[in-house]
């Protein structure tokens, strides 16, 4: 979070360095060890004031945080999400092609 990265390991070795915007301050993105439990080609996303249509290469991996394509900003490295990891869509579909359901997932500072 604190350097609004993603890093895919196979093992030890990392294979893809991306970066992401994760939560503002008033809607941050959870931390810990979980795995990726659900994905989607494309699906909708809404809360409190907003409603995405067909967000791609979703993957849910705690309740309602994913990681995710994002058409709607393209500020990377800046937080701008509602908690779900924002990625450009090109990186969000090779992780979506290279994760399975059960691929673990750490969120930390």
């Amino acid at each position: 979070l604190t350097h609004q990265r993603l890093v895919a390991y196979e093992g030890e070795t990392p294979v893809r360095r991306v970066t992401v915007s994760t939560g503002l301050p008033r809607t941050p993105t959870v931390t810990g060890r979980f795995k990726i439990y659900v994905k989607y080609r494309s699906a909708p996303m809404s809360g409190p004031g907003y409603y995405l249509a067909g967000v791609p290469f979703v993957m849910y991996f705690y309740g309602s945080y994913g990681l995710h394509g994002t058409y709607w900003h393209n500020n990377f490295g800046q937080p701008m999400s509602h908690g779900c990891v924002n990625l450009p869509t090109p990186e969000a579909e090779w992780l979506f092609n290279w994760s399975k359901v059960g691929t673990p997932v750490v969120v930390h500072y």
